[in-house]
């Protein structure tokens, strides 16, 4: 499952040395260290759950479609949640608490447990984390890491960055094990991770126009949709490009994902014997107010709050995470997942959650309270709006190319419902292609399972049609996703019994 991971990896290293031209020193020493496999075993890189061809995040099409939970250097091992993207996180100011706002910015992760205040630069405490994790990278010590990067082939240019070999005897573990952390964060900080190349950053520059559809998916962005009140999409008073974030925490309502390895890890055990997660599938998410909750007391008395409160009100929150990249893939199928546990699979059902959450009968959100009901849940988006915002979000994938996507456009493909909707039992839907292609069409649960697959093989240029029957499936939203080499579609079909 991982080969073709590190193929991708191999390749993209090779790549990358051609440009490491346009790294400073400490960059390219951060970047050595990321893609390093320094863990143990010996196989598991940062770069692992955060690649560059996926926008720094998991690149694994068969994990994201499920538990979305990447395994650790240990097999069997697995954490909580997905990973998050690596790219722009460098821009996430320290954790803080925003007075007049009454709310919690910044830090790292989807709890912010990686708050800055150690190495003033929550990415660089981030960065940290993973190393010594045993359902991470497993290495046993600080000493163990800082060992094998001085047994690394690019040791002569820590010394150049640092001015000193790397040591690890005990007296400076602690300040090399930092420098550890302050690299990768340079690198992550650097233009090769946060390139501001998306077809939107190229828009605002006045260098290419949106479609007519990106268009309206913009302006409902920042109108209907009500996206833009946390996903920032203009620039700010000083000029700087959007980060389609605020930094702060939120709880969506978001459901279990039940295929989460993690309610699993209670049938797993650390090396001292533990269960990794004690509480099996009764697990319950707290996003930050979990973090919050493991603060001493005298922490929320400086800000003049009181914890017990200040905890329950935050339980369930997630960071709310950059949208630069979300729809950036290597072209497989569901090469993405999305919200803090994966549990969707495509931006369209995204859109269509927050669009339909309080009106459709979605799970129940894994943490009930603190669930936000003013900016979401019923936003009466049509589905064609929704596409519309779809489409401007695949606006946000760093490496646009005008010519590429000037020839995909000509090469396009279309694919519609013809047949009812809702319908009951059958419904059809017609698609055309402009050149022979690999046709697979598949229906998808709205957990991001396959249901149905209505066409896989080789058909020559032309318009068809094709029936779905659906009288073994029970009642629901189902998306239905069409894809060429050169295309990806999607219909969100309901079925009604």
């Amino acid at each position: 499952m991982y080969k073709n991971v590190f193929i991708v990896l191999i390749l993209y290293l090779i790549i990358s040395i051609l440009s490491a031209q346009d790294l400073t020193p400490i960059e390219m020493l951060g970047k050595n260290i990321f893609f390093d496999k320094i863990s143990d075993p010996d196989w598991m890189s940062c770069a692992t759950c955060h690649a560059p061809e996926v926008g720094f995040t998991g690149p694994i099409a068969g994990i994201n479609a499920h538990g979305a939970v990447y395994r650790g250097a240990v097999s069997k091992r697995f954490g909580n949640r997905k990973p998050p993207s690596a790219a722009y996180a460098t821009f996430s100011p320290i954790f803080k608490y925003d007075e007049d706002e009454e709310l919690f910015v910044g830090g790292n992760f989807w709890d912010g447990r990686a708050t800055g205040a150690d190495l003033g630069n929550p990415a660089a405490d981030q960065a940290l984390g993973p190393f010594l994790n045993p359902v991470e990278q497993n290495n046993a010590s600080k000493e163990a890491v800082l060992m094998q990067i001085a047994e690394s082939k690019y040791a002569d240019l820590w010394e150049t960055v640092w001015g000193e070999p790397v040591s690890y005897d005990e007296m400076d573990v602690e300040e090399n094990y930092d420098r550890v952390g302050l690299s990768i964060a340079a690198y992550e900080s650097s233009s090769e991770v946060n390139q501001f190349s998306s077809k939107y950053d190229l828009f605002l520059a006045g260098q290419v126009e949106l479609s007519e559809q990106e268009t309206n998916g913009l302006e409902l962005f920042n109108g209907k949709g009500l996206c833009s009140l946390c996903h920032i999409s203009e620039p700010d008073f000083e000029g700087n490009l959007p980060l389609f974030t605020d930094f702060t925490y939120d709880n969506l309502g978001t459901p279990k994902n039940p295929e989460n390895p993690f309610y699993d890890m209670d049938q797993v055990f650390l090396d001292d014997g533990s269960p990794i997660n004690p509480e099996g599938s009764e697990w319950v998410d707290p996003g930050l107010g979990g973090f919050l909750a493991s603060l001493d007391e005298d922490y929320f008395n400086a800000l003049g709050l009181d914890k017990a409160e200040t905890v329950a009100g935050n339980w369930g929150k997630h960071k709310v995470p950059t949208l630069r990249n979300v729809a950036k893939s290597s072209g497989n199928k569901f090469p993405k997942a999305y919200m803090h546990n994966g549990v969707f699979k495509s931006l369209e059902e995204v859109v269509h959650f927050y669009n339909t959450r309080d009106v459709e009968d979605w799970p129940e959100p894994e943490v009930a309270m603190n669930v936000n009901t003013n900016e979401l849940g019923d936003l009466g988006l049509t589905i064609e709006e929704e596409e519309a915002i779809v489409a401007f979000m695949r606006t946000l994938s760093d490496g646009y190319d005008p010519a590429k996507d000037k020839v995909k456009n000509n090469k396009s493909a279309t694919f519609a419902i013809r047949g009812a909707n809702p319908f009951n039992p059958t419904t059809s839907f017609t698609y055309s292609i402009t050149e022979d292609a690999n046709v697979q069409i598949y229906v998808y649960n709205a957990l991001g399972q396959k249901v149905a697959t209505l066409m896989s093989s080789y058909k020559p240029a032309g318009t068809y049609q094709i029936e779905f029957n659906a009288a073994n499936l029970s009642s629901g939203i189902y998306f239905v996703q069409f894809s060429t080499e050169n295309s990806i579609l999607t219909q969100k079909i309901s079925l009604l019994k």
